[in-house]
Parts: C-alpha cells; sequence; structure tokens
C-alpha cells in the first residue's frame, strides 16, 4: 500500500495518537534495503523539483508539526534536503514577535507561502496557534476554536491558488522524545538544541496529545491532508515522507516550458561561433 494512503488522516476521521504506533516500520527490520529506495525517492524528487521550478505555474508548501525532538530539522536535512536551494525555502515559525502579535495569527504565514514554481517547508507552523496557546492558555478557548475554520478557509484559497500542501505530524513515543534529549546531552555538537522548556513541556504531553487529535480531525481535507507519520525510527519516517512527496509531485503531470526563443536559429549561431573560433 503507498503510504498517502496508509498514513493519510480523512476528513472527519477519530484520531486516538496512543493508538498508533509510533514505531511501525511495516516490516523492515533496519535500514538494509531502505537507504536505496530513500536515495531513489530523493533523487527523483531532486529531478520533479526542478521540474516544478521550470514550469513556474504550481507551488508545493509542506508542513512539519510534531512536539520536541519529533524529528523536524532531520526530515528537512535528511529527505527534503535533496532539492535545490534555488526554488525552495525552509521558514520556521516560533514564538511571534511583537510585530507578529499586533496582527491576525496568519499574518506572519501569509507573507511566507511559495510563490509560483516554489517549494516551501514550514518548521512549526501556523497550526502553532491552535496547539501552544491552547495547551498554555494563553488565548480563550472561543478564540482557538475558531481558528480550525480559519486555517481551513485560508488553506482552500492558497489551493486554489494554484499551492499544494501536504502536512505531517511525526509521531514519537514519549520514551523516544526522552531518548533523543539524552543523546543532544551527550553530543556535543547538539547542545546547543537544548532548552529548558524541552523538559518542562514534556508535563503537558497529554493536552498536547489532544490538541493535536482535535487539529488533525479539524483540518484534514482533500486539497490539504494530514498524514501521521511513525517517527520513532527516523530512517522510516524518511522513507514514508519522500514516498509521499515524490508522489504528489508525479501526480502533478509536470511540464517543462517550451523554449521562447527559436532553437534552430540559437543552434545557427552557436556553429558559426565555433567555426570563427578555429579559424
Amino acid at each position: 500500500m503507498k503510504y498517502s494512503e496508509m498514513f493519510q488522516v480523512k476528513s472527519g476521521d477519530k484520531i486516538k495518537l496512543d493508538k498508533i504506533d509510533p514505531a511501525f516500520t511495516d516490516g523492515f527490520k533496519d535500514t538494509d534495503g531502505v537507504d536505496d529506495k530513500i536515495n531513489k525517492y530523493t533523487e527523483r524528487l531532486r529531478a520533479l523539483q526542478y521540474d516544478l521550478y521550470a514550469e513556474g505555474k504550481r507551488s508545493l508548501l509542506i508542513c512539519l508539526q510534531g512536539l520536541d525532538a519529533a524529528g523536524k530539522d532531520g526530515t528537512i536535512a535528511h529527505v527534503l534536503g535533496a532539492m535545490d536551494p534555488q526554488g525552495t525555502r525552509v521558514c520556521g515559525f516560533k514564538i511571534p514577535s511583537v510585530e507578529e502579535a499586533s496582527h491576525d495569527f496568519l499574518w506572519r504565514i501569509e507573507k511566507q507561502v511559495p510563490a509560483k514554481g516554489e517549494v516551501v517547508i514550514f518548521n512549526r507552523s501556523h497550526y502553532e496557534d491552535v496547539l501552544v496557546v491552547r495547551v498554555h492558555k494563553t488565548v480563550p478557548e472561543e478564540v482557538w476554536s475558531n481558528r480550525y475554520s480559519l486555517i481551513n478557509h485560508f488553506e482552500k484559497g492558497l489551493a486554489a491558488n494554484g499551492t499544494h500542501i501536504l502536512k505531517f505530524y511525526l509521531h514519537i513515543s514519549s520514551e523516544e522524545q526522552l531518548n533523543r534529549f539524552q543523546d543532544r546531552l551527550d553530543d556535543p555538537t547538539r547542545r546547543w538544541k537544548i532548552s529548558e522548556s524541552d523538559y518542562k513541556e514534556r508535563k503537558y504531553w497529554k493536552e498536547y496529545t489532544r490538541a493535536y487529535e482535535d487539529v488533525l480531525r479539524e483540518t484534514s481535507t482533500g486539497h490539504s491532508p494530514w498524514y501521521i507519520i511513525p517517527s520513532n525510527n527516523k530512517w522510516f519516517r524518511n522513507l514514508a515522507i519522500s514516498q509521499i512527496v515524490v508522489e504528489k509531485l508525479v501526480s502533478l503531470n509536470l511540464k517543462l516550458p517550451k523554449p521562447q526563443v527559436d532553437i534552430s536559429a540559437i543552434r545557427r549561431k552557436y556553429h558559426q561561433a565555433v567555426a570563427e573560433e578555429k579559424k
């Protein structure tokens, strides 16, 4: 089965994340054979992104969400990093600045959506405004609960303008998160990623889980689907996401634009130039 079918949240699905195995690997025991599959997908991804950029008519928005240490940075580096930086951007959304907080919650998001021909990856996204604010009760329920419909309307508008949207929830267990925190402590090159909030936020695990379940149920649509990716094993996460992104781009039936010049005339000039150089 395609991972796009296996992991997609259908509109209105009642999601229970504790019933979904974050260590699922579809029968693969380890990375044996998987790395070759990932390499093939990333090579294909590079070629398809080139076609998207050259065509210049449509765009792709990829949203990555998950709890701390779920693997958002790793996904960008190992899967999406295969794409050409020309025509690709990564945008991270942290605590809103004073200016951003003085506007509607979608204001800072709208400025970063992809232009035609572009792929943009959101490392966290507008969904923080129905997650963090809910868990920490920084805005009233009547405010954040109304944002589901605003987000759906916003994404519908993007789709109508030619932006295709893929949203990935990177699903890890509480135990795996703690292991990854320990890995950061043990690795001097990764200690810069450690913050006290990582551990403080763990006490809200159940609250975040419930918030994500509502997000997945309320905002997965045909034009902007959510995929729950089992992510305890980074290699399987990379395999699943690379396959889904490639499948989406293939479905667009991308076409390279026709030359804007007379190729025969340009070829004649080339041969004339070569001949002149040989004289």
